[in-house]
């Protein structure tokens, strides 16, 4: 019998802080770059609970989840193996602090996102912007 493969859940997280921006971290492990807070949905652990303990464990915030935004299932999204990742827009209060394998943190605006983006960081970043703008219909695939 064939050993079935099937894509690894995943969450990333686009922190909004009132005001100022969006909180990236910079990535301690490979793939290396600059990201959304995020990560592998625990065995029995709903996407939403997923999404506020990785935010959490990787920025020391406590969020509010405000919306589910996309999916996004490109093979080739995770050059380690297929990830499906859910996106979600969560809001926070305080100040961000690097925990567990972020080695660095940051708030960003649109015109100052650091370079470079790990994963397909860049495209998410830049429908999350564009819905910010135009609205929900802006998911034409």
């Amino acid at each position: 019998m064939k050993e079935a493969k099937n894509p690894i859940p995943t969450v990333d997280i686009i922190i909004e802080l009132k005001d100022r921006g969006i909180v990236l971290i910079e990535r301690r492990n490979p793939p290396f770059g600059w990201a959304m807070p995020g990560g592998f949905v625990d065995y029995g652990e709903t996407l939403e609970d997923a999404a506020t303990r990785e935010a959490l464990e990787e920025t020391s915030l406590k969020v509010r989840v405000k919306c589910q935004m996309h999916s996004y299932s490109d093979p080739k999204r995770d050059n380690r193996f297929h990830t499906i990742s859910t996106v979600f827009v969560v809001e926070a209060d305080g100040v961000p602090q690097a925990r567990d394998d972020a080695k660095g943190i940051g708030i960003f605006k649109e015109g100052n996102l650091p370079q470079p983006l790990a994963f397909d960081h860049k495209k998410i970043l830049e429908d999350y912007f564009r819905w910010k703008r135009e609205g929900f219909g802006v998911f034409n695939f």
